[in-house]
């Protein structure tokens, strides 16, 4: 059994929970036998040569088998990065290997240690791309010291309320005094008189986008659909609802019809269409096809909205689909009366053109709070008000915080996913701000809806709350043929630490310095970072900066424009993100160079990265060797979830990232010319494929990509120069489409008892 023994006037410390230790299918081997107990915290000391994440051993195949479990549901796994929106946000479980593995010395069992009361004491870790604090979690857990940085205040204010100290009892008081304060009045809006005169608690509103048809300048309701709510399974629960276009009655239809009779008036109508098209929407008045977007967009204002139906709770506790009525209309327009007569309720900022705004600009949107109604921009500025008035930083932060989150589900950008499922469909599905046609309004303070500030609370800040103070690690457990999760305790350190925003009182002792700007120029001292441990943006068309002014105007207005919140936008010329590839390789170099400065010489520099063209790898290898950069080792491993919508209609879509392990290049050898490139790229490449084809895991043809191009990346990187290296992988282009395809193709071959591919 492997052994590690703890520096000379260590004390013993006994682990917790250890019959819960796993082992993580047949490919993890347990650290101990179960009838011996007297295993102890393992201090990793500083490790001055190769490193176990140097290894080709390292256990990448058994750690996304972990990985691919959290991220099914990684708000609950790790909890505390959570409490709002962020993008493209790595597995925890991912990085806490990482950071073990950058620590202990080659030749140890990564695993072993994953699922050991593991310590880094001492050493220091910075993250240059920190976005919501997934990697200063994972090393705080593991007892190191923290710094991030982030040019985004969104992310800023997400990661300081992830890793800051919170007292439970005065979280639990401030809510209960914002609920006492706002949260009749904000579901007060929110009600609907039934025919027999009872109230009842409307759950969701609906809405149709509407427009003026150009030629007979009749009113236009944009349905794709007359179906506007089904179950999410409707082979097993056919029962749908339907909106009547004559009389806009709601009738109770079955998905396998077509057609249906109106049960209060003689229409008989198509289910499947409605005036809307695609791009274009036919008039029903005069059949007169007009492009929606610029209709309404000449109009110079922002798109029309009618209420149509709602879905409520009946006093019985039965929900019930309900025609919107006169009543309810006048319920909205008071809530446009009380708004009105408010001073300043909401942020009044425009929206600035981008690949990502773009879309909703084109729809006549000009401001951000254009994109909520009447009433949702009343009841943000009740909540948002009230927050304001907290005392407590740190309070205000966190709260500020959940109703950011809040944002996310409480815009005219949702729409109703049907029943059977999280009813509300967020903002931010499809990575850009996509106008709907039907969007959903729900309660914002919650009864039994999604996304709500109250259900919040409870999803998020009180789990975060529990998480923080008993972290656990996820560990898989034999269940016939499909492994299930538990959860293994005591394993971490607590997170929660006064939070540093400089460097200054971080060198104090202070556990966790947090800062938001430009990580390409710091106020770091040279070399003083034991590893560098991140996951950078990468060039695409999703600019988060584009994205997060969603909730930054908000945040600013409310937490005041101060500090990272001076501008009205988190848009940079520093951010990395970028769509040319020149830009993003100069100012990724900017990043890595500091990187470089402020890194110790025998350090790591350790990051996950994917990407689908050539022109993603050759700025990456660039900006690596332009800063002094080396590859020493790449493995692959599970991405974020694979069930986002922009992956599942993706014709390959990236499931892998690759961790990618460097060194400074005055610390590795460098070769002029590289005479059995194929051949090195081509056998670790087939044995990183096979290694996941063993484990039961298929691979798109860009996951093969990511593996083949990260080892070609990792010879090249010690490449003589940089031109040397570039023309080396641009020549390399047609072979490695080649093995691709090779090892691609051989994911259909069976595979031999002994693990082999079988013929």
């Amino acid at each position: 059994m492997n052994r590690h023994s703890l520096p000379s006037g260590e004390a013993a410390t006994p682990v917790s929970n250890l019959d819960r230790i796993p082992h993580a299918g047949a490919t993890l081997r347990l650290p101990f036998d179960f009838d011996d107990r007297t295993e102890v915290t393992v201090h990793l000391g500083e490790a001055t040569g190769k490193r176990a994440i140097e290894d080709d051993e390292f256990p990448f195949e058994a750690l996304s088998d972990i990985a691919e479990r959290e991220s099914w549901r990684k708000e609950i796994y790790r909890p505390t990065t959570y409490i709002s929106k962020w993008w493209a946000r790595r597995l925890g479980t991912v990085f806490r290997a990482i950071a073990i593995g950058a620590f202990a010395e080659s030749g140890t069992n990564v695993l072993d240690l994953f699922y050991q009361s593991t310590r880094i004491p001492d050493r220091v870790v910075f993250d240059p791309f920190m976005g919501s604090g997934t990697t200063l979690t994972e090393v705080v857990k593991l007892g190191a010291r923290a710094v991030g940085r982030d040019i985004n205040p969104v992310a800023h204010c997400l990661a300081r309320c992830a890793l800051s100290a919170h007292d439970r009892q005065s979280v639990l008081d401030t809510f209960r005094a914002i609920e006492i304060d706002v949260s009749e009045r904000i579901r007060s809006y929110h009600r609907t008189i039934l025919e027999n005169r009872q109230v009842a608690e409307v759950l969701y509103w609906f809405w149709v986008m509407v427009a003026q048809c150009p030629h007979c300048s009749a009113s236009v309701d944009l349905f794709s659909s007359r179906i506007f709510a089904r179950h999410s399974n409707p082979r097993k629960f056919p029962k749908a609802h339907a909106v009547c276009p004559s009389c806009s009655s709601i009738n109770t239809v079955d998905v396998r019809d077509t057609r249906t009779r109106c049960s209060s008036c003689p229409t008989e109508f198509d289910l499947g269409s409605g005036p809307a098209r695609g791009a274009t929407a036919s008039c029903p008045h005069c059949s007169h096809s007009f492009p929606i977007a610029r209709t309404i967009r000449e109009t110079g204002q922002p798109p029309s909205h009618r209420l149509y139906a709602k879905l409520v709770l009946l006093p019985d506790g039965r929900k019930a689909y309900v025609a919107a009525t006169d009543e309810d209309r006048r319920l909205y327009r008071q809530a446009e009366r009380e708004l009105a007569a408010m001073e300043g309720p909401y942020p009044v900022v425009s929206i600035r053109p981008g690949y990502n705004t773009n879309q909703a600009i084109n729809y006549g949107y000009r401001r951000w709070h254009e994109l909520f109604n009447a009433r949702q921009l009343l009841c943000l500025a009740i909540l948002g008000g009230r927050i304001g008035q907290l005392k407590s930083r740190p309070l205000r932060d966190l709260f500020t915080c959940l109703l950011s989150g809040t944002l996310e589900f409480h815009s005219m950008l949702c729409s109703y996913k049907g029943e059977g499922t999280g009813a509300v469909r967020h903002a931010f599905s499809h990575h850009i701000l996509k106008p709907e046609r039907t969007p959903l309004e729900a309660n914002p303070w919650g009864t039994k809806g999604s996304g709500a500030f109250s259900t919040l609370f409870a999803s998020r800040i009180l789990r975060a709350l529990d998480y923080a103070e008993n972290p656990f690690e996820l560990r898989l457990v034999p269940n016939g043929r499909k492994p299930k999760s538990a959860k293994v305790f005591g394993l971490s350190e607590r997170i929660g630490s006064r939070i540093d925003e400089s460097f200054d009182g971080f060198a104090d002792r202070c556990r966790v310095s947090v800062s938001c700007g430009d990580s390409g120029a710091t106020n770091l001292p040279a070399r003083v970072m034991d590893a560098v441990l991140t996951d950078p943006p990468f060039f695409d068309n999703v600019h988060y900066s584009e994205l997060a002014d969603y909730f930054h105007v908000w945040q600013r207005h409310i937490l005041g424009a101060d500090g990272c919140r001076r501008q009205d936008t988190t848009r940079s010329d520093h951010e990395v993100q970028a769509t040319e590839t020149r830009d993003f390789a100069g100012r990724l170099t900017r990043v890595w160079t500091e990187t470089a400065r402020v890194l110790k010489d025998g350090g790591l520099l350790v990051f996950t990265y994917h990407h689908s063209r050539h022109e993603g790898w050759r700025s990456i290898l660039q900006a690596l060797m332009d800063a002094g950069f080396g590859i020493t080792a790449a493995h692959p491993i599970k991405s974020e979830m694979a069930v986002a919508v922009p992956k599942l209609k993706a014709r390959e879509p990236i499931n892998l990232d690759i961790i990618l392990v460097c060194r400074k290049r005055t610390r590795l050898k460098v070769r002029s010319r590289d005479e059995g490139l194929w051949d090195a790229v081509s056998a670790v490449a087939e044995d990183q494929v096979g290694r996941l084809r063993r484990a039961g895991r298929r691979m798109s043809r860009n996951d093969v990509r990511v593996i083949v191009m990260a080892q070609l990346l990792r010879r090249l990187s010690v490449t003589d120069t940089v031109e040397n290296a570039l023309v080396c992988l641009d020549d390399a282009c047609g072979w490695t489409d080649r093995l691709i395809e090779r090892l691609h193709a051989e994911q259909r071959s069976p595979i031999a008892v002994d693990g082999s591919s079988g013929q």
